[in-house]
Formats: C-alpha cells, sequence, structure tokens
C-alpha cells in the first residue's frame, strides 16, 4: 500500500515583493521535519516538488536532514518536478478584490497599521477567495478556481499512476494544492475549501494511503492523517508554528 506525504513548504517571505521563498524560519521548520522522519526511520522512495522556489527549498531542507548530510551532498537526479502541484496565484486572487493589495508593501502596511491585522486581513483574503471560487467573474483571473482543482486532482493521479513500486512518497508542495486535493478525497463541497486551507500549518504533513484494488472494489485513496505538525510541537516554542 502505497503512502502519500503532502508537505507544506515551509514558512514564505509574506510582505515581501518576493513571497516564493522560505524565511530563517521556514528553513528550520522543513529542517525539523526531516530530523523528526529521521529519528523514525521514515524514507521516501519518491520525492516530488511543485515546480515553486519554496517547494524545492522546503525538500532540500528537509530530506538533507532526513539523510544526515548538507543540502549540496543531497543526491537529487531522482527527484519529480511537477507543476501541477503548484499554488494558485494567491497575489493575483487577493488583487483582484482589492487592487490596492497588488503591491505586497500595501499589504505590509494594512497588517501593520490596522487593528487586528491579521484577522481583518484574513477576513478580506476569504472574501476573495469566495470571489475566485464564485465563477462569476472567471474571465479576471489567468486560472479559475476549477481549473486549479483539476490540475491538483490531475497532478496526484499523474504521481499514483508512476509504476515505480514507491512506497512511500513525499510531494512538497502548498496549503491551496493540499486543500483542493483533501477536499476531493474527502468528497468535501467547495465551500470547505478556505476552512481547509486557513488551517494548514508550514511543513505540516497530511498522509494519503493508496488502498489496492481487489475483485470487487477498484483502488481508492484515503485520507490517513491531516495536517500533523507534531514534529514543531515537540520544540515547545509556539512561534514556531506559522500559517503563511
Amino acid at each position: 500500500m502505497a503512502q502519500i506525504y503532502l508537505v507544506r513548504h515551509g514558512q514564505a517571505s509574506f510582505g515581501s515583493q518576493n513571497y516564493d521563498q522560505l524565511s530563517g524560519l521556514g528553513q528550520t521548520q522543513a529542517q525539523q521535519l526531516g530530523r523528526w522522519w529521521a529519528e523514525r526511520g521514515l524514507q521516501m522512495q519518491r520525492v516530488v516538488t511543485g515546480g515553486m522556489q519554496r517547494h524545492r527549498q522546503s525538500a532540500l531542507a528537509c530530506m538533507a536532514q532526513c539523510a544526515g548530510v548538507d543540502e549540496d551532498q543531497l543526491m537529487t537526479a531522482d527527484w519529480h518536478t511537477d507543476t501541477g502541484f503548484n499554488e494558485y496565484n494567491h497575489h493575483e486572487v487577493l488583487a483582484r478584490h482589492v487592487p490596492a493589495f497588488d503591491d505586497p508593501a500595501a499589504v505590509k502596511h494594512f497588517l501593520m497599521h490596522t487593528p487586528n491585522g491579521k484577522q481583518a486581513f484574513q477576513e478580506i483574503f476569504s472574501e476573495a477567495i469566495t470571489r475566485w471560487m464564485s465563477g462569476v467573474f472567471d474571465s479576471e483571473y489567468t486560472e479559475t478556481w476549477h481549473r486549479f482543482q483539476q490540475r491538483c486532482i490531475r497532478a496526484l493521479q499523474h504521481q499514483i499512476g508512476l509504476a515505480d513500486g514507491a512506497k512511500n512518497i513525499a510531494i512538497f508542495t502548498s496549503g491551496g494544492t493540499i486543500s483542493a486535493i483533501c477536499q476531493h478525497v474527502l468528497g468535501y463541497p467547495d465551500a470547505k475549501f478556505s476552512e481547509l486551507n486557513w488551517s494548514l500549518v508550514n511543513s505540516a504533513v497530511t498522509r494519503l494511503h493508496l488502498q489496492p484494488a481487489t475483485a470487487d472494489k477498484p483502488a481508492r485513496l484515503a485520507l490517513a492523517y491531516l495536517n500533523n505538525f507534531a514534529h514543531l510541537e515537540v520544540l515547545n516554542h509556539p512561534p514556531s508554528i506559522t500559517y503563511v
């Protein structure tokens, strides 16, 4: 039975001109996951990353610790890159709802100078997601909600279809991608997407297992656990647990 580990990237550089890179804490979060796996003897037979820099950086930091080597010594020639696991364009989704937020500096200013800034921003972003998912404004987005959803599902199905005998598969991706996949696996309505998405911790792991086909049942995916960040909880350091 194949086990698929969907790993959300470590904390990225929210509010900067280039969100798509790990912060120092994000690097540490990914490294801590690798140490956690190593301590439990968990070995990955296939490593997959989305096409984003933060996916690759998270995979390098995690898997180097898992293997007990420096990142520049890590063997990555057999890794797979699949842009189907890329995040939706959160910047575009937000800016279509609040055009002023097209500038990351405006977002940072809002967070710093608005009372309860994080909560207020989350409410605005939830509204932006609802607008994107409604289908009413599809012509304004480079990728509609439905296309994003189907892209994520196709990427997962492609990995399942690879006949290389891998039992443990690590996929380093983003929160939106993981949420779309879990929504599909659980059969949840679209409205549950945002709820799932907001709950995912940086470097947290969601595990799926592929139940093999039998004489009377086709192979199917089942959720083993969602948003496991025990590797951060054991640090007993609440600031290590982040969501962006």
